[in-house]
């Protein structure tokens, strides 16, 4: 377990490096020049010059990459070119609303798709069964976008249920109003990635069902549902751990999408908005930290599953 645990880090270690390569290069040569943007359509060559040199951009690209990734290492991400203001105190601040966001969409997620999962493939010789996985299916092809205005139109317009835009200005000091706000956003994502999260389900489960193991117990007198209860969950458990690995990317996504949709001030938004204004300093920590995010969480994601599956443990 200990060298399966160092690989996995050193993994994680070669894949920041490589995605913050990728992220500065990629935003170096997009068109346009970050000099004159911070400057302003009225300034003179000669101002945008000074600015080009008191930001540094005239520095060698290598230079700039390890000036950038050095302070990452020590905790500075940075100051903005736009505002001066420190890149890693804001990027902190918008994370206490996108993080929630992301843990409230995963719960719905599980909740939805894994116990409809299952039932889908218990009932797979029943009318209710292909019912569960033709919605599964074409819900999963709605794009978040739409999923929110649905779910704007049916919670928040037609039943007044739940707010639709904006999140308590003095955040979570107000957790009532920041839970409520955050509910319709995470049920937009969660309804989406949870219908990918019943496909795999249901695909698990089905497979189970046909084990040897599970006849077996169905042969000494128990029902099909009751040995899948006792014997069977385990493995479907070990199929939805691993899938959620590659979902919390799309959750991620998702929060970009729907915190403009929802004007919920997390790093989503914010991302979109420096974008705009070729922010690069701020837009470069904004990915990494993302970035860093879906890394770290497939790494738990990959040793809790070793952890749990004695397969895994013995193979090696």
């Amino acid at each position: 377990m200990t060298r399966f645990l160092i690989g996995r880090v050193l993994l994680l270690v070669v894949g920041l490096l490589v995605a913050s390569v990728i992220i500065f290069a990629t935003l170096r040569v997009l068109p346009g020049d970050v000099a004159q943007v911070v400057a302003g359509t009225q300034s003179t060559p000669l101002q945008v010059e000074e600015l080009r040199r008191q930001l540094g951009l005239d520095r060698p690209v290598v230079l700039q990459y390890l000036d950038w990734i050095g302070g990452v290492v020590t905790g500075d991400l940075g100051r903005s070119l736009v505002t001066n203001g420190a890149v890693g105190p804001e990027i902190a601040a918008k994370l206490g609303v996108t993080l929630p966001l992301a843990g409230m969409s995963l719960a719905a997620a599980l909740v939805l798709g894994v116990p409809l999962g299952v039932l889908a493939a218990v009932l797979r010789r029943r009318a209710g069964g292909a019912v569960i996985a033709f919605v599964a299916q074409a819900v999963a092809a709605v794009p978040v976008v739409w999923a929110g205005m649905l779910f704007v139109a049916l919670f928040a317009v037609t039943l007044h249920w739940l707010p639709t835009q904006g999140f308590p200005l003095d955040g979570w000091s107000e957790p009532g109003r920041a839970f409520s706000s955050l509910v319709l956003p995470a049920l937009t994502i969660g309804a989406v990635e949870g219908a990918v999260i019943l496909r795999f389900t249901r695909s698990a489960t089905l497979s189970v069902l046909d084990a040897d193991h599970l006849r077996t117990a169905a042969a000494v007198g128990l029902t099909r549902t009751q040995a899948l209860l006792r014997h069977g969950l385990g493995s479907v458990a070990l199929t939805v751990l691993a899938v959620l690995g590659v979902q919390i990317a799309g959750l991620l996504v998702g929060a970009v999408v729907v915190e403009q949709l929802f004007s919920l001030p997390g790093v989503g938004r914010m991302l979109v908005t420096d974008v705009g204004r070729r922010d690069v300093t701020k837009v470069q920590s904004e990915l990494l930290v993302l970035t860093g995010l879906v890394l770290v969480v497939g790494f738990a994601v990959d040793v809790v599953h070793r952890a749990l599956d004695p397969r895994q443990r013995e193979a090696t």
